[in-house]
Formats: structure tokens, sequence, C-alpha cells
């Protein structure tokens, strides 16, 4: 059996679809690891949590469907990128959501987040205040949901990011080893919020070393 991937893409929270994700998937399952691609309601159509509640059920169903594609439920990693990063850490920083949704916490073996916003109050931008409820409700950041073991995880993101700040990285990597947690923390030089992600791609993994980061941490464990 394989380990498994399970990706959330980013968009705001407000964009996006599997669809425009098969080339990641192919990336790493032609390394040997089963990568599903997750779709998640998006505003208008909702607010949050629900794109959250969305994560945990992919990955309930993930865990108990998994096996038939060759994947191995004992070794199911998290990820994603921008918006979608902000979920996979969310599943892994606050367990209540995945025990809503019938998974086991202690199924997740690693998280990997891409440029991905973690603690990012207050809030300006009005679509965005009017996703999350507020400018700034603590509840809905990751980051303050982090007060004890969680799983491994692996946080990336590029110097040149204006999207999302790089400070967000460091400030969860530096809240989860305060809680002893392992973290590795990448801060590519160079890339943007876009750029992280291409680097992925045949033909531009010259740029940064993440996708055998990537590969590294997800066969390490």
């Amino acid at each position: 059996p394989a380990p498994v991937i399970l990706f959330f893409y980013g968009g705001s929270w407000q964009n996006g679809s599997k669809s425009l994700y098969r080339a990641f998937g192919q990336v790493f399952a032609s390394q040997g690891i089963v990568t599903a691609i997750a779709d998640y309601r998006l505003y208008p159509q909702v607010r949050y949590p629900a794109f959250v509640e969305d994560g945990a059920q992919a990955l309930a169903w993930l865990r108990g469907h998994g096996a038939s594609y060759g994947a191995d439920p004992a070794r199911l990693f998290l990820a994603g990128h921008s918006a979608g990063a902000y979920i996979a850490v969310m599943l892994a920083a606050d367990p209540a959501w995945l025990r809503a949704a019938g998974a086991e916490p202690a199924s997740v073996r690693g998280v990997i987040g891409i440029a991905g916003p973690y603690d990012f109050l207050p809030l300006q931008d009005k679509v965005l205040i009017t996703i999350f409820g507020g400018a700034a409700r603590r509840e809905t950041q990751p980051l303050h949901h982090v007060d004890g073991p969680r799983p491994p995880m692996l946080l990336a993101t590029g110097t040149q990011d204006s999207t999302v700040s790089p400070s967000n990285t460091t400030r969860l990597a530096a809240r989860l080893r305060g809680f002893g947690n392992s973290v590795e923390e990448k801060h590519y030089p160079g890339l943007g919020h876009i750029g992280i992600l291409l680097s992925l791609a045949p033909g531009f993994r010259s740029r940064a070393t993440m996708y055998q980061d990537m590969l590294a941490f997800v066969r390490g464990r």
C-alpha cells in the first residue's frame, strides 16, 4: 500500500476546481504516492466553516475508500496551497473538525502547507470579512488552535510572496515548536505565491527544492 496525499487547492475560498489540478496529482502519483484532489464549497455558496467541514468529509471518505486505490489509510497526508493550506492545517490544528466527520485525527501522518494563511487578522477585505463572519474572529485562525501535540508539518513559502505574507509560515512554525511539535520550515528564495506551486512541475524544479522536500517528508514517515 502506498502513502496518500489529500490536496486542497487555493483560490481565496472563492475560486478553484479539482479539474485544474490533474498535473499536481500526476506529479506525485508518478512517484508512487496516491494523490487525491478535493473540491470544497466556495463563497458565495457558503461561508466559514463550511469549507473546513468539507475538507474533513473528504478525509473521512478517503480514509474509508482509499484502500481500493492502493492507498495505505495509515499513511495519510494533508496538503494544500494558499486557502487550501489553510484547510489542511486547520484540520490538523483543531481535531474537532475531523472527529465531527467521523475521522480519527490520529490518522493524519503529516501536513504540508504551501504559502498558507494561518494567522491573518485583522481582515481588511470586505469579502473576506463576510466569509469569516467578522474582521477579527480568533477562532477562524489555525494558529490559535495549536495548543498541544499535532502531526508533523512541512510549511513552505516563497520569500517574494506578496499575496500571503511568509510571516504566516514563520508564526505558525514557532507556535508548533513551542508545543514540542515537529516542523520543517522552508523559505524558498525568489518565489512568489504562484511560483512556489509551479516549482513542482517538470521543467521548473530548478527554481526550488520543494518537490524533493515534499517527497522526502512523505517518504520519511
